[in-house]
């Protein structure tokens, strides 16, 4: 198994060593917002149609977001 050493000079770089390694809980969240948001628009069926267009646009923007770093949500 392979190291990672990660090193930063200052107490202000803490902050980007713990984004860097919070990255993996970064994802969860928005797998787990997508989700939401796919279990609201497949399954509420008192959710209103425009309201399910505008979390169906919400997720399609979410996903080109994404894409735009070259990630993927699943």
């Amino acid at each position: 198994m392979g190291k990672i050493i990660i090193k930063f000079d200052s107490v202000e770089e803490a902050q980007d060593v713990r984004d860097a390694l919070d990255g993996y809980k970064w994802k969860i969240a928005v797998q787990d917002i997508d989700q939401m948001l796919r279990n609201r628009i497949k399954y509420d069926d008192q959710l209103p149609e425009d309201v399910s267009r505008a979390f169906e646009t919400l997720r399609d923007n979410i996903r080109e977001i994404l894409s735009g770093y070259q990630l993927v949500i699943e």
